[in-house]
């Protein structure tokens, strides 16, 4: 008899302690995998068009989101204006939230032309912040200085300024480190004169910077190396992974080439996923050149 009532009671708790996992399984699912920078846009903006010497524009994120990268195009003048300006705003405790593109003419030209800046933004990403390094000042033809993140965080996005110096110099190096298997963690922006000046000027860099993010590389593409006066190239994110931030370089022409086109795609609903860096000849060059393209990339 009480082997019996054992076995009854046994019973019973096994089938209350089945009943109990059953029901933490319906209630309890598991988890998805969290997006690196959730709710990822493109946000444009253009300035007037006109054939002024000057063209600034800025774009701004929509309201509860924050710049993890920056990009701009020059619309009508194909080598003969420069980008002087790609300064994301916020500081060393303060997420940015918007980029300002400001743009010379670095010859005289009669045509229209225009500067559209390009706003890469995403939902609050935990520790963002926007760090900065300013060069030496003086009248040297060539500039170089890197903006490193602090440490324990990473590299999302970039951004750099001109100062002194109104279309009489070209950025020719804007380029994050990291790797195809590694996170990066600065950006180097190195600028040539596109013309002799007796300017003192001086660069700064922008590192628009997290803490870590999910499966965060930078990945690179180089165009052929010819004296052709364009190149264009675009550097495109692995499968699963969207575009936080690029950069780019120009190699074999100090000065002697102009980026006009440092262009995120995606678009207000759309994250981006690739950028496009296209360069032309500011002035005839008969060497042969090339240009790479850089884009940042985090888990989708």
């Amino acid at each position: 008899m009480r082997q019996q009532k054992e076995s009854r009671r046994f019973g019973a708790r096994a089938a209350v302690l089945l009943l109990g996992l059953t029901a933490a399984a319906v209630v309890v699912p598991a988890s998805p995998a969290s997006a690196a920078v959730p709710g990822l846009v493109r946000v444009t903006t253009t300035s007037a068009t006109n054939s002024n010497d000057f063209h600034t524009t800025t774009a701004t994120c929509p309201a509860g989101k924050v710049l993890t990268g920056t990009g701009y195009e020059l619309n009508g003048a194909t080598g003969e204006a420069v980008v002087d300006d790609l300064r994301p705003n916020g500081g060393p405790a303060v997420a940015p939230t918007a980029v300002t593109v400001t743009a010379y003419e670095a010859d005289a030209y009669a045509g229209s032309w225009s500067v559209t800046a390009y706003a890469i933004c995403a939902n609050p990403v935990a520790g963002l912040v926007r760090v900065s390094a300013t060069s030496v000042n003086n009248s040297n033809d060539f500039r170089s200085i890197t903006a490193a993140c602090p440490a324990g965080k990473v590299l999302t996005g970039t951004g750099y300024e001109l100062n002194g110096v109104t279309g009489e110099a070209v950025v020719d190096d804007f380029r994050p480190n990291g790797g195809a298997a590694a996170a990066p963690t600065s950006v180097n922006v190195g600028a040539y004169e596109a013309d002799v000046t007796g300017l003192n000027w001086d660069a700064t860099a922008f590192a628009i910077c997290a803490n870590p993010l999910p499966g965060l590389v930078r990945i690179s593409a180089l165009s052929a190396s010819n004296s052709a006066d364009f190149r264009g190239i675009t550097a495109t994110c692995p499968v699963g992974k969207v575009l936080t931030g690029a950069g780019y370089e120009v190699d074999g022409a100090t000065g002697e080439a102009v980026v006009d086109d440092f262009r995120p795609n995606g678009g207000a609903a759309t994250a981006p996923t690739s950028d496009t860096a296209g360069a032309y000849e500011e002035d005839a060059f008969a060497g042969n050149w090339f240009a790479t393209s850089y884009a940042v990339c985090a888990t989708a």
